[in-house]
């Protein structure tokens, strides 16, 4: 072990500020965020080695969750313990929470603001920030013949019948498939640098099992134990970072007659454009249905789990990296979210977004723009908003 991995204690305050400032200028998605703390943490403040935090992003990318939101807590957990982690979420978070929540408020005091062209413009702006993640994800995750083949598989499935109970039931085929076919992953030679460790794993195992159970149990739609139950099964059945969780959550909240479309997605449009994870996206669903009580509620159900996870799985890492099947198993999952992405694409996201030649256009405009011209989201979802009020 080197120097630079072995943690030196730091107090919440210095832990949350750091965080804070990286919440504050965090841009770009779960890839870049993962950038930005190897920028941060590694080769500025070298308080991990490259081994190390590439040892911390392949656990926390083989578990359910918010990727990047997972790293950052763990980092927050060596640094400073379960104090540290707490901090380092609640920094990293804050910023996009507050203003997904004062969207939402904003919607709900002014309901004709989610009307009009600048909302179709946000909408064909999902269309290419969906198309982008579904083509980035389907080259990391299915890289062979087997993996594509169980990503359009699992796509069809879901265009026929898109329940949540089938998209559960997909992914676990998925999984199946995967160690049937034993199908390869990356990192199985990194070793652990440095001494990730939690107390009590199976009870955090056992939690993250009970709430689940508990969130399949039917609730009072639109109450605030309906939303934490959403949000929070949500949460735990999402692989493959903030974009998957688009499928879950239009399932709860737009099929449900909850919430229509064109609300949802001007929401997943506006999250895009802010800082910090995606995964923010639940205070704006909290805030429009259950005020400031939902928005507390929702932002804490939708990390959870997947922070749950992360100290169940810590002192679980040697097994997971050095057991196939399971490798095997999380690979399959892997190709059938973005299975399950491609579905979204098309409903809700294409079918809610496209009404003729002009608005997909107008969407490859943008998709240009993202892909190709490497426009920052940051600058591209107003300019799309802009657009759409002038055309639309």
């Amino acid at each position: 072990m080197t120097e630079s991995d072995k943690p030196v204690r730091l107090g919440s305050w210095q832990v949350f500020l750091i965080f804070l400032r990286l919440g504050l200028t965090s841009f770009g998605g779960p890839a870049a965020h993962l950038a930005y703390f190897h920028d941060e943490f590694v080769k500025r403040r070298k308080w991990l080695s490259d081994s190390a935090y590439g040892e911390v992003v392949a656990l926390c990318q083989l578990l359910p969750g918010p990727a990047s939101s997972q790293v950052g807590l763990t980092i927050g957990f060596l640094r400073g313990h379960y104090g540290g982690a707490l901090a380092a979420w609640v920094g990293f978070t804050l910023p996009s929470v507050l203003v997904m929540a004062l969207f939402a408020f904003g919607l709900t005091l002014w309901p004709d603001l989610g009307e009009g062209g600048w909302v179709s413009g946000l909408k064909l702006f999902v269309v290419a920030v969906v198309a982008q993640a579904v083509w980035q994800m389907g080259q990391s995750l299915c890289p062979d013949r087997p993996r594509v083949v169980i990503a359009m598989l699992v796509a069809v499935v879901l265009l026929l019948a898109g329940a949540v109970w089938m998209q559960v039931l997909v992914l676990a085929l998925a999984a199946v498939a995967g160690t049937a076919l034993g199908l390869p992953s990356a990192n199985k030679q990194e070793s652990l640098q440095v001494p990730l460790q939690s107390r009590k794993p199976g009870m955090f195992a056992l939690l993250f099992l009970v709430l689940l159970a508990l969130s399949f149990v039917p609730q009072v739609t639109g109450s605030l134990a309906w939303i934490g139950a959403e949000l929070y099964r949500a949460g735990a059945l999402v692989f493959g970072g903030g974009h998957v969780v688009l499928p879950w959550l239009q399932e709860g909240f737009v099929v449900s007659g909850n919430m229509s479309a064109d609300t949802f997605l001007a929401g997943y449009g506006v999250a895009q454009a802010v800082p910090g994870p995606l995964f923010s996206f639940s205070a704006f669903l909290g805030g429009a249905e259950g005020g400031i009580a939902g928005v507390l509620i929702a932002v804490v159900a939708v990390f959870l789990p997947g922070t749950l996870l992360v100290f169940a799985g810590l002192p679980l890492w040697q097994w997971l990296r050095e057991h196939e099947k399971a490798r095997a198993a999380l690979a399959g999952v892997n190709a059938g979210v973005v299975g399950l992405l491609l579905a979204a694409l098309y409903d809700p996201v294409w079918t809610s977004a496209i009404h003729g030649a002009g608005y997909f256009a107008l969407a490859l405009v943008f998709w240009l723009a993202l892909v190709i011209l490497r426009v920052p989201v940051w600058l591209l979802a107003p300019a799309s908003a802009l657009l759409g009020a002038v055309f639309l």
